[in-house]
């Protein structure tokens, strides 16, 4: 570093410069969009909360109308409504108090409750829970703790839900929409050509089952889940006309063995658990399978280099938020934990986004 020098009374630092070369100029806006991206969160969050995006639905309105139709003080309306067009979530023809909102093609699709792509139910655990319990991340990263509602002394919340099954069904309804691309992806991408049956472990509703079947329909699946789960999954199956390809099984895989399959599949499950129970999991799913079978973990797997998947080092968080010892990983960690079983080839097929199946061959 050179030495600081004065002018006019004011000191500075001359910038380090190598090989001759100007300076490269750092620029802050990365910095200051991350702190403050909380405010977009918020403003997406509340428009869920609110049922902006299924109060539309397929119509256009003003400002003044949506606001109504809402219940909205009129001081907020045209910032939050014009916030939702700047962010991409509104699309506005006209401007004023003549201009009319209306959804834009995904949010019609994916935010109005009427359309059965709609994934607004994890935005609402989103900001119900989430939002609130991650302001305590810092203490999170201290003490290794879980900041839900059990450090509020409240019962956690997935055992609130397995004792009310409307909120259960609602909760897993919800989820549906979620998964569903990256259990389409499985589907289509895999070659299921050599195998018969699938066992879907921590099955909720049955989608993965119906989804594989539905594309290979010579496959035998089996949903497995816990007993309140098992007439949630029925029905769905039974909407999607599949009870002749794909069953439900009841059980607790943290006690109970697995369902024999030549595929045992785990859709975001390995994620929820510490490496003790991971290791567990993966045992069980090796004792499951004859020789030749195929192990698949869907899950948003961190690069090995831990420096891509933002989205999967995200979630590995919030399962720090929710559980304290349980942890996202990388597709090496799930292969040493699956040669350690006993499994003897494993692979890496993407899905969309961040989201990948970890496979491994017995």
């Amino acid at each position: 570093m050179r030495p600081i020098s004065s002018s006019d009374s004011a000191c500075r630092i001359e910038p380090i410069t190598l090989d001759g070369q100007e300076p490269a100029q750092a620029d802050p806006s990365k910095i200051l969009e991350t702190g403050l991206a909380f405010w977009s969160s918020k403003v997406l969050l509340t428009a869920v909360e609110l049922e902006v995006f299924t109060t539309l639905g397929a119509r256009s309105l003003t400002a003044a109308e949506l606001g109504r139709a809402l219940g909205l003080h009129p001081r907020g309306t045209y910032d939050f409504f014009d916030a939702l067009v700047a962010l991409g979530f509104l699309e506005r023809a006209g401007n004023g108090v003549e201009g009319r909102y209306r959804n834009t093609p995904a949010t019609a699709q994916f935010l109005d409750k009427n359309r059965p792509g709609y994934v607004g139910g994890m935005l609402d655990m989103l900001n119900a829970r989430l939002f609130g319990f991650w302001n305590d991340l810092g203490k999170a990263l201290r003490t290794g703790e879980p900041q839900n509602e059990v450090a509020h002394s409240e019962r956690p919340m997935f055992e609130t839900l397995y004792c009310d099954p409307a909120r259960l069904e609602q909760f897993m309804s919800a989820m549906r929409g979620i998964s569903a691309p990256n259990f389409q992806a499985l589907a289509n991408k895999f070659d299921f050509s050599a195998y018969r049956t699938l066992c879907d472990v921590g099955g909720a509703t049955g989608l993965l089952s119906c989804l594989v079947s539905k594309a290979h329909p010579y496959l035998k699946c089996t949903s497995f889940d816990l007993p309140a789960v098992e007439p949630i999954a029925r029905r769905w199956i039974e909407k999607e006309q599949l009870r002749a390809r794909v069953k439900t099984v009841s059980g607790d895989f943290l006690k109970d063995p697995l369902p024999r399959a030549d595929v045992i599949t785990m859709g975001m499950i390995l994620h929820d658990w510490n490496l003790e129970k991971k290791k567990h999991l993966v045992r069980l799913a090796y004792e499951a399978l004859p020789p030749g079978g195929a192990f698949i973990a869907i899950e948003n797997l961190i690069d090995d280099a831990r420096r891509e998947n933002a989205f999967g080092l995200l979630m590995s968080l919030n399962m720090l938020i929710e559980f304290g010892d349980a942890f996202d990983f990388t597709g090496a960690d799930f292969w040493t934990w699956c040669r350690e079983a006993g499994f003897r080839r494993y692979e890496v097929l993407h899905l969309n986004g961040p989201c990948s199946a970890a496979i491994a061959y017995k």
